[in-house]
């Protein structure tokens, strides 16, 4: 089978096409073909070993697959071959891998697609809808003014609408150029912004009094995130969940403990449980369903163009969740 891999860290011409044998699934596992792979921002900071934890190489990327159930392992009588099914690899010890055109997983660690949920929407509402889903859980949203970073990327683009949908008083979406804020206006957005313009924190104050931001939702992280603070109100909080990307100095936090802000980490994983993961992606496959969750899949490469897919996402020129079809 095809499978994308790197054996050493740097740009997006690292990522090559291999040929390597069709996993077997051995007891409790199943065979998985694969429809669509999920690309996330972490892996391209992986890439150039710049995340939080630097992989083993060589290292075939990919950690959210949606495909369709083609063998059964020993021992496992569900889910039926043929079955549209979610790989939330990440959530089970598998941190790489998916970028291939066969994965072997446990049974256990599948959730069924629904099927008026496409298997390209799918991977976005695992790592980054599931991403989405807890940060309104863990910083509930209600009654307050939030302000959304990368709201036209995959993760921002699912919390605008989350945080809408459980009872925010003002969404303000910050992304990078008329466009995307004009995508950030349609996900439902009360206050999109462009952070490329020279002073940003002006533009908004021009619809808001300096520090009427109660929350910050920071998955960006580096330089930015000392630029938001500035927006930020007394007592407000700041959740950050860019991992390898924490700049702030002990200045700013001392700056922040003065204005009695809170700064709150997020991570998804130590979130996660078989069970809870199953429920929560029910829930967001359901949403899409009914139509009160929007997925937009900005970017559909086919697996020999991985390494143009790194480069769109890098570039930060796409909008909505980047996919790869083998």
């Amino acid at each position: 089978m095809k499978a994308v891999e790197y054996r050493s860290f740097g740009g997006p011409e690292v990522l090559e096409l291999i040929d390597m044998p069709k996993p077997v699934p051995v007891h409790g596992e199943v065979l998985v073909r694969v429809g669509a792979i999920g690309l996330n921002f972490f892996e391209v900071l992986m890439r150039q070993d710049r995340y939080a934890a630097t992989p083993d190489l060589p290292l075939v990327p990919g950690v959210e697959v949606a495909g369709i159930v083609e063998a059964l392992g020993e021992g496992v009588k569900t889910p039926a071959v043929g079955t549209r099914v979610a790989v939330p690899m990440f959530a089970f010890g598998r941190g790489a891998g998916g970028c291939a055109e066969y994965v072997a997983i446990d049974a256990d660690a599948l959730a069924p697609i629904p099927d008026d949920v496409s298997l390209e929407v799918a991977t976005a509402l695992m790592i980054q809808g599931l991403t989405a889903l807890h940060l309104v859980r863990k910083s509930n949203p209600r009654g307050k003014t939030v302000l959304v970073t990368a709201a036209a990327g995959g993760v921002g683009s699912l919390l605008v609408q989350l945080a809408k949908q459980a009872g925010a008083k003002t969404v303000i979406a910050l992304a990078g150029g008329s466009e995307k804020v004009a995508f950030a206006r349609a996900l439902g957005a009360d206050l999109p912004i462009d952070y490329q313009v020279a002073d940003w924190q002006a533009a908004l104050g021009q619809h808001l009094a300096r520090g009427q931001v109660e929350t910050i939702y920071d998955m960006v992280g580096g330089p930015f995130t000392k630029s938001a603070l500035g927006v930020l109100a007394q007592g407000g909080e700041l959740v950050f969940g860019a991992m390898g990307r924490f700049e702030l100095e002990a200045a700013d936090v001392e700056q922040m403990l003065t204005g009695n802000q809170s700064l709150r980490g997020f991570a998804l994983l130590p979130l996660l449980t078989p069970s809870s993961l199953t429920a929560d992606l029910g829930d967001l496959f359901r949403r899409v369903g009914d139509g009160r969750l929007k997925v937009y899949v900005g970017g559909r490469f086919p697996l020999t163009q991985a390494a143009e897919a790194h480069r769109a996402m890098e570039t930060r020129s796409t909008t909505g969740k980047i996919v790869l079809v083998p």
